[in-house]
């Protein structure tokens, strides 16, 4: 090798240099390219910072939490402002719960030529005069059987005294005494109690016979102007929520009615058929106890039972223990074929409430406002169980899940109502979507074409679906060459 020549080494070790580094930069450029298309390859990533996911969840929750108290506030001042005007209200209420009982005659009058004032007087007359005539009927009865009730109820308190004194309880006598005048003085009080609370909730003007006057005089002006109301409140309104009014009072007033009337069948069926009872049994004031049984009907589940268990108090005391068992197996067996098989039949159709509603509703009400309030509670929670369906009916059109044709409506104007909606969403819907793109001017959803569709042939939910995958897609894309470039600079 030293008889090379000098230069001859130089030039092959430079040559040597010069290769060696171009096969390291082809290997780089081989690494960077298989790394390029690794990057290309790789599967979109998305992922967004959790702090923004987080407020996002805060911003929708506070959203919610402030519109949640405006509610309660509102229904406060609502309630407020109720109690505040309740002895002017509960007329009011009373006299339109009579006009579903009446509207029925009161129509059929007017539509056979009838002028509407004479029309309103022969139907409130006519229903005053049955009223009285029940109320005559039974009011001898109660006077001549009342005083012999009294000292049967007083004998079988001494006979029960006498029993608890003997064997095998041996009570001493003193303390039977206390006991029962306790219990005595309890049921003064709390007579006096339920009297009050009648009295106070139909007192008007601390009066019952002022509160009747104006129920009577109201139920004469909505018998005789009722049906003028509708028409003012559509003038009044507006043709828009004129429609909406219409439709909506007039589904509060068909289920009203409808409850009514389902009420007053169920209740007139056991009052008829426990008063039947009574009288085979021989019991005192069956006719007395069977209109109590019918009055007490209005009240759901707590008036039956209160009527039940005076009907088996009164056998008790003025028959004995075994017509009172007789008396009690009658109540119970009516009231289950009542409670079982009619109520749930006629009240379905009426008002569509689950039992847990109305057993809710009366004790709420009971407990709030007493006597009258237990009266009113179903008739109330029917009142915004139709509100709360009618919300639910608009929404269902705005938001594209149903149409006009697929619902049910109490009035013509409700059809209108109806498709104004239904417009009225289509609308909603395109201008979600181009703000949730972010663009006002274009449509990349494509919501006139869906929306022109045929209804029968295409999906308006599959397309949305389909375009913000779409969108979901793109995005996904954009991410994950974003992360691309970040990953070549680095």
């Amino acid at each position: 090798m030293d008889d090379f020549p000098e230069d001859f080494s130089d030039d092959s070790s430079r040559e040597s240099s010069r290769d060696s580094a171009q096969d390291q930069e082809n290997i780089s450029k081989s690494q960077q390219e298989r790394a390029d298309e690794t990057i290309s390859h790789a599967p979109p990533v998305d992922r967004i910072d959790r702090s923004v996911v987080i407020s996002d969840y805060m911003k929708s929750v506070s959203m919610w939490s402030l519109r949640i108290i405006f509610i309660a506030a509102a229904t406060f001042i609502l309630w407020w402002v109720l109690g505040r005007f309740w002895q002017g209200v509960l007329p009011v209420t009373l006299a339109i719960i009579i006009c579903t009982v009446l509207s029925g005659p009161n129509t059929w009058l007017r539509k056979h030529g009838v002028p509407s004032a004479l029309a309103a007087f022969l139907t409130i007359g006519t229903f005053f005069a049955i009223v009285g005539v029940i109320m005559w009927s039974i009011a001898p009865s109660i006077a001549q059987q009342s005083q012999v009730l009294y000292f049967q109820a007083f004998e079988g308190i001494l006979s029960i005294q006498l029993w608890l004194q003997g064997p095998p309880l041996n009570l001493d006598s003193e303390d039977l005494s206390r006991y029962f005048n306790e219990a005595a003085a309890w049921l003064q009080n709390q007579a006096g109690t339920i009297a009050g609370e009648i009295f106070s909730g139909l007192g008007a003007a601390t009066s019952v016979i002022v509160t009747l006057g104006v129920v009577l005089v109201l139920t004469f002006f909505f018998l005789k102007d009722g049906h003028r109301f509708l028409p003012w409140a559509r003038k009044i309104g507006g043709e828009t929520s004129g429609w909406h009014v219409t439709e909506l009072l007039t589904r509060a007033w068909t289920t009203l009615s409808g409850f009514v009337r389902a009420q007053a069948l169920v209740s007139a069926v056991d009052a008829v058929f426990i008063g039947i009872g009574l009288v085979i049994v021989g019991v005192p004031m069956a006719l007395a106890l069977s209109v109590i049984t019918f009055v007490a009907g209005f009240i759901p589940i707590i008036g039956a039972f209160t009527a039940g268990a005076l009907a088996v108090l009164v056998a008790l005391v003025s028959l004995g223990f075994t017509e009172a068992i007789i008396v009690l197996v009658i109540v119970v067996a009516v009231q289950q074929i009542e409670g079982n098989i009619l109520s749930p039949l006629l009240q379905s159709k009426a008002m569509n409430l689950h039992p847990v509603i109305v057993l809710l509703s009366v004790t709420v009400g009971g407990t709030l406002f007493g006597i009258m309030g237990a009266f009113l509670a179903v008739p109330v929670a029917a009142m915004i169980a139709v509100f709360f369906r009618y919300f639910q009916d608009m929404t269902s059109l705005r938001a594209g899940e149903k149409s006009a044709s697929d619902l049910t409506f109490e009035s013509p104007y409700g059809e209108l109502a109806g498709r104004h909606m239904e417009a009225e969403g289509e609308l909603f819907r395109k201008r979600y979507y181009q703000r949730m793109l972010g663009d006002t001017e274009s449509n990349d959803l494509n919501i006139p074409e869906f929306l022109e569709a045929d209804r029968d042939t295409t999906d308006p939910n599959e397309v949305r679906r389909t375009e913000l995958k779409r969108r979901l897609s793109h995005a996904r894309s954009a991410t994950s060459q974003a992360l691309g470039k970040m990953r070549k600079r680095n």
